[in-house]
């Protein structure tokens, strides 16, 4: 089983600045949460709710927005803002989450690392908090459900455009399991459209296992090695998938990743028009502006 998640956030967010010279890029509101929230939420409601971020000094806002304010909480209450109230107090509730600093080299398999080794020897999920899915059964459990199929590391999916190869980690697919489910058996990091293993772009969740976790370990011991001094989660699964079985999982549903300024906007625009109570007349505005 699968119960605890990772989610690193540590970067620096350099593809929207100077949007995020001061505000985390993973505070930033899609609809009415933080794209943090999103992602914190979409755990819990997949029965995961123990959580380490791996963080920075520089990211003290996102400890601060889950923290307890009772000081806040009784304010509202005496200006009769019971509902509000209720709403500050779930956030620090949702999920049992711990802090981590970041330490040790450059790359997305560092903070993967550092969590591990609280962790310990079991299997647990790794969410980036600037991607936000929409679907009927959440990204985290289509993710759970695979690995509680197979027993082994998953990578989230998604069908992309060849032309766009470039931006991902693109799965080599051994075998169609069907039902979304792909056997892999290595990963091409941004390849060229000719040279695209598969039309599926590895989009940022994982469930990591603990071969996995031994991958980033060697890598750590020969990362003086790579020009870049970089660890990569992605290095580490295509490693472990040359002798072992490791899955995709086309996710069922709508990603909008957050990461760059117009992708942000975009997903700023359709959780707007999704708002079950500003919805109907942004998309009113919409109609009349378009």
């Amino acid at each position: 089983m699968v119960h605890k998640a990772v989610i690193p956030v540590a970067g620096l967010g350099t593809r929207l600045l100077p949007l995020t010279r001061a505000l985390p890029k993973e505070m930033l509101p899609i609809g009415d949460k933080p794209v943090i929230e999103h992602t914190i939420r979409e755990l819990v409601d997949s029965g995961i709710d123990e959580i380490t971020i791996v963080t920075s000094p520089r990211k003290d806002l996102i400890q601060r927005h889950f923290a307890p304010d009772a000081d806040l909480e009784l304010q509202l209450r005496a200006a009769g803002k019971d509902d509000l109230a209720d709403a500050v107090a779930e956030l620090s509730s949702l999920a049992h989450i711990t802090y981590l600093y970041q330490n040790g080299p450059y790359g997305n398999g560092t903070p993967v690392l550092n969590a591990a080794r609280v962790i310990g020897d079991e299997p647990f999920m790794v969410l980036w908090a600037d991607d936000v899915f929409v679907a009927e059964v959440p990204r985290a459990k289509q993710l759970k459900a695979a690995y509680e199929a197979t027993g082994a590391p998953v990578l989230a999916l998604m069908p992309m455009a060849v032309e766009d190869a470039s931006r991902y980690g693109v799965p080599v697919v051994k075998e169609d399991l069907g039902g979304g489910r792909l056997l892999i058996s290595g990963l091409v990091e941004k390849p060229s459209p000719e040279q695209a293993p598969s039309r599926y772009a590895a989009i940022g969740g994982y469930v990591v296992t603990p071969g996995v976790v031994e991958e980033l370990q060697e890598q750590t011991r020969r990362w003086h090695e790579n020009p870049k001094g970089e660890i990569y989660l992605t290095d580490a699964l295509h490693r472990h998938a040359a002798g072992h079985p490791v899955y995709g999982q086309v996710i069922d549903g709508t990603w909008w990743d957050t990461g760059s300024p117009l992708n942000y906007l975009k997903a700023q625009f359709a959780a707007a028009l999704a708002h079950p109570v500003f919805g109907p007349e942004l998309r009113e505005l919409a109609r009349e502006s378009g």
